[in-house]
């Protein structure tokens, strides 16, 4: 796996060794940044990167200017990866490496009233395709807190699965299908007196 464009294009990532990964093809990579990059997210961007494996996504945000990312898997084999490619690539002073279950440590977030509380510009839920739908939703509904009306959520998905059941306030707004593989964007829903706003 290698990073595909920015600052580090061409640097090579290495894979968690005996680890059940599903590394984001190149192909998909591409039309998603590109994507990413015409919703101007990027610049400076706070991600976080949800079933990281080896960090193909939260490693190609920052190389295209992303300023921090958080990787959360539960796998150590995968940690240990994350933790080499930072360091290989220079980038370990902005990326923060957590071992554990992805709502455990959504869980341990600051609330949105604790004055160290986190807003995550992009965030990055590339579950494994077994994992079930109710899981996907909790996961978004736990997420929803951390998130504010300009961020994005990138989920990708099976194509073959539905399209991901979304909890109270968030909504898919653009999603598209690449052979096997579906990405669905997903954003705060705006409120009603937010669209009137907008419209006047």
């Amino acid at each position: 796996m290698r990073i595909i464009a920015g600052a580090h294009k061409g640097a090579k990532l290495t894979s968690p060794s005996g680890a059940n990964t599903r590394p984001t093809s190149d192909r998909v990579k591409e039309s998603l940044f590109s994507m990413l990059d015409g919703y101007g997210v990027l610049p400076a961007a706070n991600v976080l990167d949800l079933f990281a494996g080896s960090g193909g996504l939260g490693f190609e945000a920052m190389s295209r200017g992303a300023a921090q990312v958080d990787f959360v898997d539960s796998s150590l084999a995968a940690t240990r990866a994350l933790e080499s490619n930072a360091d290989k690539l220079g980038l370990d002073h902005s990326a923060e490496v957590h071992t554990g279950d992805v709502l455990h440590f959504l869980g341990g977030l600051p609330g949105p009233d604790h004055p160290e509380s986190r807003v995550f510009d992009l965030v990055f839920m590339d579950p494994p395709y077994p994992l079930g739908e109710d899981a996907v939703t909790q996961i978004l509904r736990r997420l929803s807190t951390y998130l504010d009306m300009e961020s994005i959520v990138v989920v990708e998905r099976a194509a073959r699965s539905p399209e991901p059941t979304m909890p109270e306030g968030l909504e898919v707004f653009r999603a598209k299908t690449f052979g096997e593989t579906a990405i669905h964007f997903v954003q705060l829903v705006a409120e009603p007196e937010e669209v009137s706003a907008a419209e006047d």
